[in-house]
Order: structure tokens, then C-alpha cells, then sequence
């Protein structure tokens, strides 16, 4: 289509030869754009998101309607603020870790596909390409710590590395769960194959595939850096970590690949458990019945799912105290690389050795069960009454109390 456009233009080899380049160009732009768009988006949902949980004042009052104005401030100064590169640093590494960090998450979104038509390259290996060029990421960290010429950042990257490294393993075993039930590796196969109601979705396929959902969601919050796994960052003991050198644009690029692979990470787990961009409400697919406009709803339907997963992420890291490292890696070696390995025999012996009267009922018990613990949170939500530490005093009465209290301790 975009080759027959540009021959009116155009002569034939010419545009033969452009249309490959063009279309290359104007999906980067789009895929750069909504990395972006999103890394602003989750700026601003994470501080309202540690505000609600931890009561925290300020997000909830300050930056406008809603709070946008600040987020887009905090942008602005970055783009104004200096470029500092310490004495010590290795000023060719120095540059390259942030850009190399940034283009390891942004190319999986390169296979990503966010409905049936909307994908960059549909690959028949989307799974082992998304995996592989995520863990890239982690030569821009080590590449930012030990060029950033600082014993803090060299802890901080070191972390990382045997971290990311130790995470991918499980994380990878748990991908192949539902690759196994799938049959195959490209994911808008696998998303095709969860059409129809919610029931169909491998999440409730059987109790191998339920297990791998939360192991994989743990393992991606794991190598995404985020809390309770945050050792990379540790404020405590390493001031920010591997970027502790790092400030203006380049320390914004850090955050934008932490964000799109925190996206990616939900979006992998979106399509292999959670029906990728079927809605589960309807028994047909609506890019079947409603043409271009029904792509454009499985395209919103499967960033939804998406950014509901990333909500997730941050509210672990809102809830839970940070681990130590020995703590970390014992989570991985001792328990979540066996937990991954038995999962992926089972669910391998389970597809042959179950009866498939089996396997087509037992997707409508673990829905029905779903579906009624669902309904137990949100009666619960609904029932639980919020209320300030003092009960029975207004905000204003708290607030003075607090600054009474925190003067007599002085």
C-alpha cells in the first residue's frame, strides 16, 4: 500500500526501494512516541499511587487538575538542566550507558504486538527476541556504574548484573509454560488462540499455567528493578545506585527504559495469560466484526491490561520493605528457579497425559473461582471504611497534631 502510494510520486524502483525505509521510520516514530507518552503517564500515576498508599500529602495537592502540571514540569527541567560528567569518569562509557540501557527495552517493542494487525515486525520468534533484547539492558547499567568512576555506582551496576542475570532464568522457564500449551512462539498466535470468553485465556488452562502467571509477574518485577527488588537503586546505602553520577537527560533516559520495560514486561504476560486483546466478554473477536475500528478497541483493550499490570508493579513497591541482596538472590535460586522447573514438567505432562474432558472443563472451575475471590475484594473494598491514624479528628486536627508531636520530640 505505502509502495503504491509513493509510485504516484515516485518512480517504480525508487519507490520500491523507499517504501521498506518509510514504513520503518514512521513505526519507530510511533513506538518512540508511545514509549514517551507512557513514561510521562506512569511518572505522574506513580506519585499518585505512593500518595494514596503511604498518605502522603503532597502529590494529592500540588501540580495543577489531577496533578499533570507537575509531572510535566519535572520534565521540562530535565531538558534545562546541566550535563555534569565527574573528573573520574570514563567519558565514552559515561555517554553510552544511558542510550544503551534505553534502546535494550525499546527494542521488544519492536515484536510487540498490540492487537492482531498492530505489530512492528510479526516474528515467529516474539517470545525468545522480546526476552533477548530486554536483557540487553543490562550492559547499559554495568557500562553506567563502572564508567560513572564511583564505588556506589560499581555496587549499583554489579547488583543489577547478578540480579537481571539470576532473574532471566526462571522468568524464562515460566514464559515456556504457555508456550508449550500454545504450540507456538510468535505472539499474535498466541493471542488469536485466547479468543472468546475470558475463560479461555491460558491463565486458567490448568494449575500450571495459573502458578507460571505470578511466578513470571514476580521474576519481571524482579529484572524491571522495582521494589521490593530495588537493590540496584538502593537509597539507603547507595544514594541512587548506578546512576548516582548521572543527571538532566541522561538520568531521564534510566527511568524511560525502566518504564517501557516495566510495559513490555505486562505486555509479554498480557499475551501469554491474559488473553492479550480479546476483551474475554464476547465469543468473537471485534476486529471481526467492526473492521479497522475494532483493531483500535483490541489495541486500547490490550494497553489497559497493560498499564493495569504496571499499576500492579507499583503498588508492590508502595506495600512491601525493600529486601536485602542475599535475600533477593535467595529468592530466585532457592525457590523460584525449582518453583519454575516443576512447573515447566508438569504443565508438560499434563498436555499429554490428561484427558482432554479434563482440560475443557477445568478452565470454568479456575474462572468461577477467579471470579468469585474478585468479588470478595471488591465487597470487601466496598465494605471497609478509610479513616486518618486519629480517628474521629478531621485532616487539618491530624496534620497539626503530627507537627505538635514531631516539635516535642525535638
Amino acid at each position: 500500500m505505502l509502495a503504491s502510494l509513493l509510485g504516484r510520486f515516485l518512480d517504480a524502483d525508487t519507490a520500491r526501494i523507499a517504501a521498506p525505509i518509510l514504513n520503518a521510520i514512521i513505526k519507530g516514530t510511533l513506538l518512540v512516541t508511545f514509549v514517551a507518552v507512557s513514561a510521562v503517564f506512569f511518572i505522574w500515576l506513580e506519585r499518585k499511587v505512593a500518595a494514596r498508599i503511604q498518605d502522603r500529602l503532597g502529590p494529592t495537592r500540588v501540580g495543577g487538575k489531577f496533578g499533570w502540571l507537575q509531572t510535566i514540569a519535572d520534565g521540562l527541567k530535565l531538558l534545562v538542566k546541566e550535563d555534569i560528567i565527574p573528573g573520574d569518569a570514563d567519558h565514552m562509557l559515561f555517554r553510552l550507558g544511558p542510550y544503551i540501557a534505553f534502546c535494550g527495552s525499546f527494542l521488544a517493542f519492536i515484536a510487540l504486538p498490540f492487537g492482531r494487525r498492530f505489530v512492528a515486525v510479526d516474528m515467529n520468534i516474539a517470545v525468545f527476541f522480546m526476552l533477548a533484547v530486554m536483557s540487553s539492558e543490562i550492559f547499559g547499567v554495568i557500562l553506567a556504574g563502572y564508567g560513572s568512576g564511583s564505588k556506589w555506582s560499581l555496587f549499583g551496576g554489579i547488583r543489577e548484573a547478578a540480579q537481571m542475570v539470576s532473574y532471566e532464568v526462571p522468568m524464562a522457564l515460566c514464559v515456556l509454560v504457555p508456550v508449550i500449551v500454545a504450540g507456538t512462539m510468535r505472539l499474535t498466535n498466541i493471542g488469536e488462540q485466547q479468543g472468546g470468553f475470558f475463560w479461555n485465556w491460558y491463565l486458567f488452562h490448568d494449575p500450571f499455567t495459573f502458578i507460571a502467571f505470578w511466578a513470571y509477574f514476580t521474576c519481571g518485577t524482579a529484572s524491571c528493578k522495582r521494589a521490593p527488588f530495588d537493590l540496584a537503586e538502593a537509597e539507603s546505602e547507595l544514594v541512587a545506585g548506578f546512576h548516582t553520577e548521572y543527571s538532566g537527560l541522561r538520568w531521564s533516559f534510566f527511568f524511560m527504559a525502566e518504564y517501557a520495560s516495566m510495559f513490555a514486561v505486562s505486555g509479554i504476560a498480557t499475551l501469554l495469560f491474559l488473553g492479550g486483546w480479546n476483551t474475554g466478554l464476547l465469543p468473537f473477536e471485534l476486529s471481526d466484526k467492526l473492521g479497522i475500528f475494532g483493531h483500535l478497541i483490541d489495541a486500547g483493550v490490550f494497553i489497559l491490561k497493560s498499564w493495569f499490570l504496571v499499576f500492579v508493579m507499583m503498588w508492590v513497591r508502595w506495600t512491601l520493605p525493600r529486601l536485602r541482596i542475599d535475600q533477593v538472590m535467595e529468592t530466585c535460586l532457592k525457590y523460584l528457579l525449582p518453583i519454575s522447573c516443576v512447573l515447566l514438567l508438569g504443565v508438560s505432562l499434563w498436555q499429554v497425559a490428561m484427558p482432554w474432558q479434563v482440560l475443557a472443563y477445568l478452565r470454568y472451575a479456575a474462572a468461577a473461582a477467579c471470579l468469585l475471590g474478585l468479588a470478595w475484594v471488591v465487597v470487601k473494598l466496598a465494605s471497609t471504611r478509610s479513616q486518618l491514624p486519629f480517628a474521629g479528628v478531621n485532616e487539618m486536627d491530624w496534620m497539626g497534631q503530627a507537627a505538635r508531636a514531631q516539635a516535642a520530640r525535638k
